[in-house]
């Protein structure tokens, strides 16, 4: 069996994206929870990527994080162009699952942060009943638009009375991945999660995507097609402009800097600029 280093990154148009698979990933938190650890890993797939190319602090965001795993089929095929051949789809909602149920066995503890009103209450209760002994401390769902200081100040406070080993932020990328970095040394919890449409799936409001769909690389039509107002740009454009660049980076006509690798237990790198929507 070959044995994947956790801190090794695929150089994908400057962000690195974790070499790892789905039990590499799962012990690397383990690792991290005994450690005592704080981190937070993001999921990235092209989105997030050309989201990076616009966005320096996005980026340094995401390159600073504990894993940022390929939650879509093309950065782990560029990964595995690059020599990564362990690398391997972690996607948000099934690393999620994946957590939840190893949850339930260690007593790791959760809150869910994201959402429309009631979503967040609605997946404590879907992933309670589906993972039994899964302990979810508390929930919030924040406004459309940054807390207010006594917003973020009362969030805290509750937080840090709770102290919950995992908190999931559910706000769609960058924008969850910038509030993760604004707030990671504000909150008492261990790790933090970026999960996007997370939330949204295992509550039943959106559709995962089908298995063949995901092999083929495809998963965004499935998307597309059930938010086409929202997301055609977004893939359409996106992922026009991702196929250019990054045949541009694998023929070796662009380069990016290099990936610095993560040691597991290496204190996390202070993240400045970080900004909303």
């Amino acid at each position: 069996m070959e044995t994947i280093s956790h801190g090794l990154r695929a150089n994908v148009l400057g962000v690195g994206v974790s070499a790892t698979d789905m039990n590499g990933a799962l012990a690397t938190i383990a690792s991290a929870m005994e450690a005592g650890t704080k981190g937070y890993v993001c999921a990235t797939g092209v989105h997030g990527i050309m989201e990076a190319q616009k966005d320096p602090a996005l980026r340094t965001i995401l390159n600073h994080s504990l894993l940022n795993l390929a939650d879509g089929r093309p950065t782990m095929w560029v990964g595995r162009l690059q020599g990564f051949r362990g690398i391997k789809q972690v996607t948000g909602p099934n690393f999620m699952l994946r957590l939840c149920e190893l949850s339930a066995k260690t007593g790791y503890t959760h809150f869910f942060y994201g959402g429309d009103v009631g979503v967040a209450e609605e997946l404590k209760s879907a992933l309670t009943k589906r993972f039994p002994g899964l302990k979810v401390v508390g929930t919030y769902t924040p406004p459309f638009r940054p807390l207010r200081p006594e917003e973020a100040t009362a969030l805290s406070e509750t937080v840090s009375r709770l102290k919950p080993d995992i908190f999931w932020v559910g706000l769609s990328t960058p924008k969850q991945e910038r509030w993760i970095a604004d707030y990671i040394d504000r909150l008492d919890t261990k790790l933090m999660f970026a999960v996007g449409a997370a939330f949204d799936m295992h509550t039943g409001r959106i559709q995962e995507s089908p298995e063949w769909l995901k092999v083929l690389g495809l998963q965004w039509v499935h998307r597309l097609c059930q938010e086409p107002r929202r997301l055609w740009k977004r893939y359409l454009i996106g992922n026009s402009k991702f196929i250019a660049k990054i045949s541009l980076q694998l023929i070796g006509v662009r380069k990016y800097e290099p990936v610095v690798e993560r040691s597991l237990l290496i204190p996390r790198p202070a993240v400045q600029e970080t900004m909303y929507d």
